[in-house]
């Protein structure tokens, strides 16, 4: 495995449409563990292949999300030529991104999807997700189309200014307000 330089936001490629992966090789087995450990490295949840300066539709998501017995689950998902085959209802996320570092922006995604994708065996699965997790796979989908969250984003801050704004909003609930924030 080896780290790969994560593409910044100017940079051309991240706003290209990326091509059809037709085989599972070994260089796309490859790119994936290298996606993987450059992700992890840099502690998110998501990277496109674009952002590691390949054109294929790939991504890795590793969404961290408390299960019902308040554990975190984490499971590394490799999709392969995904594709969002339902979307429901509108939930607004706060968003950032490996490849626009230093900002946040607030983002209205669906709150439920259904993504289907191959994986590096070359089995297909659907996979239905609420939350966090559809904010996650629909940020990192919208890379392979050449869209990056500030593209949509209906807010953009600082990620000072975003910090700011959650303790301000803690202030608040504590003192008897009600502040309801999305992830």
């Amino acid at each position: 495995m080896a780290l790969r330089n994560i593409t910044v936001r100017g940079d051309e490629i991240l706003t290209k449409k990326c091509k059809t992966i037709k085989a599972i090789t070994p260089r796309i087995a490859q790119l994936a563990e290298d996606m993987t450990e450059t992700m992890l490295n840099a502690d998110g949840v998501g990277i496109a292949a674009p952002q590691v300066g390949v054109m294929k539709r790939m991504f890795i998501a590793m969404p961290h999300v408390e299960s019902e017995d308040e554990s975190i689950r984490e499971k590394i998902y490799v999709m392969i030529n995904p594709e969002i085959t339902y979307r429901e209802g509108t939930q607004e996320s706060s968003e950032g991104c490996l490849s626009v570092p230093g900002y946040m922006g607030l983002v209205d995604r669906p709150q439920k999807i259904r993504i289907k994708g191959t994986d590096l065996e070359g089995a297909e699965h659907e996979y239905e997700f609420e939350g966090f997790e559809a904010t996650v796979f629909c940020h990192e989908y919208d890379h392979l189309d050449g869209v990056l969250y500030p593209d949509i984003a209906k807010e953009m801050m600082t990620a000072e200014e975003y910090a700011q704004r959650l303790e301000q909003l803690k202030e608040d609930h504590s003192e008897g307000g009600s502040a309801d924030e999305s992830e």
